[in-house]
């Protein structure tokens, strides 16, 4: 693959000898930190009765869920703030003051109202979503000059054609850097609703809550493990999608 550095594997590399090193000579509570060995024997055991695979759609449908509802609430939103003045005087100070509050302090209030089922975690993940996308969104919009706006109309654009062809192309760059945070705030949402709204309902995060259940180690591991790659899995893709979306741009620099 492109863009990858080799040396970006010395420290995960240096860590899993040192791992393995502690735990073969017995230098720590291997009840604790577990040899590397027990890790992926229960990696394989979770994989092996699809457990894992289950949790993982179930955890990746909420998330996908939650952030197309919070991006294109955010996309929205973030243009109404933009474009019109007014809408900035009356809702802006608000809006700058709710996105204050810490994402994770919603979540009592949310499950007073929505309890701990899919509503209210898939909520709070459109909210995680909401923010970035919104804030990026405005100030993309805001980037278009008066002069671009009175060019336009000097081409007879009417305020359909104002928004697709100068508005949006204009502030797509920051709208698709939203986008992009959006999707990785989603995922951390998501695992935070699962582990902390708890629910018997399918996730990763359940992964993570059966482990520490348990007290079994490896599986809390392997949960941990799982969610990295996710995260940077979604990550990745959202970077090609977005160079792929902006190649008009030409190459950063």
């Amino acid at each position: 693959m492109k863009n990858i550095d080799p040396r970006g594997f010395v420290l995960p590399l240096l860590f899993l000898v040192a791992w393995y090193v502690v735990t073969a000579l017995q230098l720590v509570n291997t009840r604790l930190i577990v040899p590397p060995a027990a890790v992926v024997e229960a990696a394989w055991k979770v994989i092996g009765s699809g457990q894992l695979l289950t949790g993982l759609q179930a955890s990746l449908s909420r998330d996908l869920a939650g952030f197309a509802a919070g991006s294109v609430g955010g996309i929205l939103f973030g243009v109404l703030l933009g474009v019109s003045r007014w809408a900035e005087r009356l809702v802006g100070p608000t809006f700058h003051t709710l996105k204050q509050i810490s994402l994770f302090a919603w979540l009592p209030l949310l499950s007073t109202w929505l309890g701990t089922g899919e509503a209210a975690k898939i909520l709070f993940i459109a909210l995680s979503a909401f923010y970035p996308v919104a804030l990026n969104t405005f100030e993309g919009v805001r980037s278009v000059t008066r002069a671009q706006v009175e060019v336009a109309r000097v081409l007879g654009f009417n305020r359909w054609q104002l928004a697709w062809r100068l508005i949006l192309p204009a502030a797509s760059p920051q709208i698709a850097t939203g986008l992009h945070l959006a999707l990785l705030y989603a995922w951390l949402a998501t695992i935070g609703a699962e582990y902390l709204l708890g629910s018997s309902a399918q996730g990763i995060g359940n992964v993570v809550i059966r482990g520490k259940a348990a007290f079994h180690i490896e599986l809390i591991i392997v949960g941990m493990l799982l969610i990295g790659i996710v995260g940077m899995v979604l990550n990745r893709l959202a970077t090609l999608a977005e160079a792929r979306v902006l190649h008009w741009r030409g190459p950063r620099h």
